[in-house]
């Protein structure tokens, strides 16, 4: 994520602190709550995990920072509902089952076909998806997050 973070567009923001919930709710929310104290002027978590996220939203309504401190990262839609429309969270991201399966099953029919091996930098065409490169390892990324908000958030709350 930092390096990520090291881009260009992201120059005016400052990150101040890492600190890990170990994907367990009292922990997360202990953790943000920490993070209140330690930095008053805290304008933001990102929570890389669907349970941190949740615990940090939580947090922010709790502690009345609705509007204050924003909270984003990766999330389950039905989970995250509550907290986008409070405002605790603008938007975040998740992949989506759709997109994943698409892709999976687009990826298996071209390699299965033969049309391609799926070999290392190896870019093969997933329709809708566009492409996935292989990379080191013989690794791919399926498909990239999709981003949730108000304006989707209860059409995807409702499927997952």
């Amino acid at each position: 994520m930092k390096k990520e973070f090291a881009k260009p567009e992201y120059s005016k923001m400052k990150w101040v602190d890492t600190v890990y919930g170990d994907d367990l709710f009292d922990k997360s929310y202990q953790e943000a709550l920490g993070l209140f104290k330690k930095y008053p002027n805290l304008k933001g978590i990102i929570a890389p995990t669907s349970v941190g996220i949740v615990a940090a939203a939580k947090a922010v309504e709790d502690q009345g920072l609705v509007g204050k401190v924003f909270v984003t990262g990766l999330g389950l839609p039905s989970e995250m509902q509550s907290h986008v429309k409070s405002g605790a969270a603008k938007q975040f991201g998740i992949w989506n089952p759709i997109d994943l399966g698409y892709s999976a099953v687009y990826l298996s029919y071209q390699i299965a076909s033969g049309a391609y091996t799926g070999q290392e930098g190896e870019c093969i065409p997933t329709g809708r998806m566009g492409e996935i490169c292989v990379g080191a390892g013989n690794s791919a990324a399926m498909a990239d997050p999709f981003i949730f908000d108000e304006s989707n958030i209860d059409k995807f709350a409702a499927i997952f």
